[in-house]
């Protein structure tokens, strides 16, 4: 599977303009799948559902499975940390791509995802003159850039042209997990 990150910080479009490169690589016939950092505690059941009484009740995993769609939930029973890698790990490897949002300090290749500020809000910060792990830059403003990059400068409102780098890019991308000690997650 490929691999590539999207880091940038709140605001920036990273998820608009993964929801939009999706299509455009299905149209290619390419499986997309995504991971996405959470920052807070947060939940994909309801209450009264089947499965949100189990884990109510307890169960360490509960598996929701119907002929269109599967959902793991596990509770770890203490706060975990993990890494990029465990999570990679953990997904189906028959993917084409993984696209992965909010692990921007991950040491995986990314695009930044850059706007410049509106008015009355601070200029935002950039990553890519310190972060080796970012190998183009997507914005909306290449002439704003706060700092000039050798990096290739992605147009951010055209998500097909995103969706074209990526694939003649392909090679790059290309995720190793023996390199980076990808366990399994923690109990």
């Amino acid at each position: 599977m490929k691999v590539v990150g999207f880091a940038g910080f709140s605001g920036a479009g990273k998820t608009t303009l993964i929801e939009q490169i999706i299509p455009a690589l299905r149209q290619q016939g390419q499986r997309v799948s995504v991971v996405k950092h959470a920052h807070h505690r947060f939940d994909i059941d309801h209450p009264g559902k089947d499965s949100f009484r189990h884990r109510a009740a307890g169960a360490f995993e509960v598996l929701v499975a119907s002929d269109q769609r599967l959902a793991l939930l596990r509770e770890f029973e203490q706060p975990v940390q993990l890494s990029v890698h465990q999570l990679l790990a953990e997904l189906y490897d028959g993917v084409d791509w993984v696209f992965v949002e909010g692990y921007k300090w991950s040491d995986l290749p990314k695009i930044e995802v850059w706007r410049p500020a509106q008015l009355g809000e601070a200029e935002r910060a950039v990553l890519y003159p310190h972060d080796m792990f970012v190998v183009a830059v997507a914005t909306n403003a290449p002439e704003r850039l706060p700092e000039p990059t050798q990096r290739p400068v992605l147009p951010l409102d055209a998500p097909q042209q995103v969706a074209q780098w990526l694939r003649t890019q392909a090679e790059r991308f290309d995720y190793d997990p023996a390199r980076h000690l990808a366990g399994k997650l923690p109990a």
